[in-house]
């Protein structure tokens, strides 16, 4: 039997007429903006033909590694740990080095009033990395953007794509579940929760899936970090550390200092569901890892009732508004705890 097999079926019915609703996360309060953008262009010019991608080979046998920042225009703690970078000269001991800004049009656009805003202009740059959306002929800022970065992403063996949250939860790596992910999230051990993706996203195609990163036969770790929300100092540390350990993990820098390890928790992603309408509402505040009974009433979409498909169904990426099209919650399962090493 597959793991698929073993997956339980998500319960969305018609919702009943005696159903009452939260707003659609908790009350939504303004963000504190301790990170702000700044000026990137003096990082415009690389050395690669792609603006904002720069890339340094050491001469000596290793992997090639990327790091990549600003998929999300408003997710700013990946500029702060790739500017970090580049401002201190950071070379690899070994193999090659490649430091991506992903997403700079989107932000540029950032509003303080409406931080949340320059995700994105058009497309969700981290949802279009399939052949038949940079193969095809819809145009977009991101979709140039994405074409753009294609043979930049193609080129390396290992990926780390740097992400925040819009709730300040604890961070958390993000991977396709291959074996080669696992080990590598494991192994370097911070973040200590893990979300496992054994059938993709299903919402369209991650950076993490693409081309060869996305196969069971594959090469290559490709792994997101979430590193907490978005404009809070502590979550562009968390950045500037998980870079750093990635990339001593495969050897391009020296190891940094040991970290009490904690035990590592594993989510195994049942359903990414896109909300349907304007109307979608949860059942009860959430900002991140509530746990629902099986069966339980978790969100309501119009007529549509999205009910836990499986005991401590636990929601991550809860939606902070409705905007249909978008994705309105991660559900997931926990997987027994992996021991500690």
């Amino acid at each position: 039997m597959s793991a698929k097999d073993l997956r339980p079926e998500t319960q969305v019915t018609a919702a009943g007429a005696n159903v009452s609703s939260a707003p659609a996360t908790a009350e939504q309060k303004p963000p504190r903006l301790e990170v702000l953008p700044r000026d990137l262009s003096a990082y415009r010019r690389g050395n690669t033909g792609v603006d904002y991608v720069h890339r340094f080979a050491s001469g000596r046998p290793g992997p090639h590694v990327l790091i990549n920042a600003l998929t999300h225009g408003n997710e700013l703690c990946g500029m702060v740990a790739v500017t970090g970078l580049l401002d201190a000269g950071v070379r690899p001991l070994r193999g090659t080095l490649t430091l991506s800004l992903a997403n700079v049009a989107a932000y540029e656009s950032f509003d303080p009033e409406r931080p949340f805003d320059s995700r994105q202009l058009v497309h969700n740059l981290n949802r279009i990395w399939s052949d038949a959306e940079l193969d095809g002929t819809e145009d977009s800022p991101e979709l140039r953007r994405a074409r753009e970065l294609r043979p930049i992403v193609a080129a390396p063996d290992h990926l780390l794509d740097i992400h925040s949250t819009s709730q300040d939860v604890a961070p958390f790596w993000v991977y396709p579940g291959h074996a080669r992910n696992g080990e590598a999230a494991l192994a370097i051990g911070h973040p200590s929760v893990h979300l496992v993706m054994p059938q993709g996203l299903g919402s369209g195609t991650p950076l993490i899936q693409f081309g060869r990163f996305g196969r069971a036969d594959g090469q290559g770790v490709a792994l997101v970090v979430e590193c907490g929300q978005h404009f809070l100092q502590a979550t562009s540390a968390t950045a500037v550390e998980v870079t750093q350990r990635f990339l001593a993990h495969f050897g391009l820098v020296p190891a940094p200092a040991a970290r009490a390890r904690a035990a590592q928790r594993r989510f195994e992603l049942l359903q990414t569901y896109v909300i349907r309408t304007p109307e979608f509402r949860f059942a009860r505040p959430c900002e991140g890892f509530e746990a629902f009974a099986r069966g339980e009433l978790i969100a309501t979409d119009g007529a549509t009732e999205l009910r836990a498909p499986c005991d401590r169904c636990t929601v991550l990426m809860p939606a902070r508004a409705a905007i249909v099209g978008r994705e309105g919650v991660y559900l997931t399962r926990p997987i027994d705890e992996a021991p500690e090493t």
